[in-house]
């Protein structure tokens, strides 16, 4: 699987860890191969990502193209060219 350049969009409350940036380019071919390595570069993001090495914190939810990734292959979902991919924390409140 050849990789993919995507920018990924970081929702405002986890800005601070990547610097500010609306969004962030990363390659991969794979959901999980673009959020592993935006955890390698930005160790205080991935941990806002990730419950543990390979499970995501179950309040945040990955889009691609406005699909959940949990219906599809989850983090093994492929990417290609064009993707939008959108990291959205889920917030409580009442």
């Amino acid at each position: 699987m050849s990789d993919t350049t995507l920018a990924v969009e970081i929702p405002t409350a986890l800005r601070p860890q990547v610097g500010d940036q609306e969004s962030v380019e990363v390659s991969g071919g794979t959901v999980g191969e673009l959020l592993g390595k935006l955890k390698a570069e930005y160790p205080d993001f991935g941990a806002k990502l990730y419950k543990t090495d390979t499970e995501l914190n179950r309040f945040i939810n990955i889009y691609l193209n406005d699909e959940d990734i949990r219906f599809l292959e989850n983090l093994e979902t492929p990417v290609k060219a064009g993707d939008h991919l959108a990291i959205v924390p889920a917030i409580a409140g009442g």
